[in-house]
């Protein structure tokens, strides 16, 4: 078991000339429940390095109660850091009649075929545009790319049902259009089928480093694995790493900011041991290159809302000149069926991984 690290590579967004990198090759971990998986020896780039968010700090608000284009519960969002805009995708509100449909479709029948909806909103959260995404999945986690200004989202797609709900089985890349409806066969799409074998796939990204982590379960187990991003695009598929999911309670998002992944869970107040006002809503880090837990801590922010389910995480660059002053973003769904509201509180204290360790 190996894999590649490199002390040179920094956090400036931009991607080193592979020849002129010098890699170390760690030799062998000992096996654990958070241990890496096993890489293919033709991995070529390295994990960055870079500072972990200190999840104990206090929690601050960006956008706080917003509407958003259905009534229904926030599932995840990421951000385009370019244009300043924020992208929350849901599942599509039950009663509904789209273009092409004979007609209306059921909430039920929404969330087992993966129809999503995709609302674009400004820093302020107001509703710029929407899109319909039918038979994508669950909204798990989504992503935001960014080439020049042109923003690219990646999602899951190819929904198959599992109980009530359906779930992707690879990824889509493909640009915002307002109003589109989109189906896993609409020639926008650039598809990518990353693992082999692999169901339950959610994305996120990584602008500070144009990496790509891909949430997967594979003979029953949930594993992460992290892509160039670069690489994916060109179809090659070759993990920097892949680790084994924590354990943990429900799971509500996931991403990940240089050389480390984060994991988002949590419930609703009033179950699973959810109560007001902070809830059970807990962030873990985890070591990209030894895929060791490194912290897990209570999140507290947004602790006055009305129903308070954690929903997604992503990374925010405040300023893309100064990509190594990162954000993590914390969602949140609140108010009340059916009319559901889209929030995302952050965090945006970075430190080194010895200033974690706490009394």
């Amino acid at each position: 078991m190996k894999f590649v690290h490199d002390s040179s590579r920094k956090l400036n967004g931009n991607r080193l000339g592979k020849g002129l990198v010098t890699k170390v090759v760690v030799g062998a971990l000992a096996l654990s429940l958070f241990s890496m998986a096993p890489l293919d020896s033709n991995a070529k780039q390295p994990i960055p390095n870079s500072k972990v968010f200190d999840l104990a700090a206090p929690g601050k608000e960006l956008i706080r109660d917003k509407r958003l284009y259905n009534g229904t519960v926030q599932q995840s969002f990421a951000f385009d850091n370019v244009n300043q805009h924020i992208y929350i995708v849901q599942l599509i509100a039950g009663g509904q009649q789209l273009p092409g449909e004979d007609s209306p479709v059921s909430g039920t029948n929404r969330g087992k075929q993966g129809d999503l909806t995709l609302t674009k909103l400004d820093l302020d959260g107001n509703i710029l545009g929407h899109m319909f995404l039918k038979g994508f999945g669950h909204g798990v986690q989504m992503g935001v790319e960014v080439d020049g200004d042109t923003p690219y989202l990646w999602t899951e797609t190819d929904s198959v049902a599992e109980g009530n709900d359906g779930w992707g089985t690879q990824l889509a890349r493909f640009t915002f259009e307002d109003g589109a409806i989109l189906t896993p066969d609409s020639p926008q799409l650039e598809k990518h089928r990353l693992i082999d074998g692999a169901d339950r796939t959610t994305v996120s990204i990584d602008p500070a480093n144009e990496l790509l982590t891909m949430r997967y379960r594979k003979e029953g187990v949930f594993h992460f694995a992290l892509f160039d991003l670069e690489q994916v695009k060109q179809n090659n598929y070759v993990p920097l790493a892949d680790v084994l999911q924590p354990p943990m309670g429900t799971f509500q998002g996931f991403t990940s900011y240089g050389g480390y992944l984060y994991t988002l869970e949590g419930n609703a107040y009033g179950s699973s041991g959810s109560v007001e006002p902070y809830g059970n809503t807990y962030i873990t880090s985890v070591d990209w290159n030894t895929g060791k837990v490194v912290d897990r801590a209570l999140f507290t922010g947004g602790d006055s809302l009305t129903f308070r389910e954690p929903e997604g995480l992503a990374i925010r660059i405040p300023n893309i000149k100064h990509p190594q002053k990162a954000q993590l973003g914390v969602g949140f769904a609140s108010n009340f069926t059916p009319d559901r509201w889209g929030n995302v509180y952050y965090l945006d204290q970075l430190v080194p991984e010895p200033s974690l360790k706490r009394k």
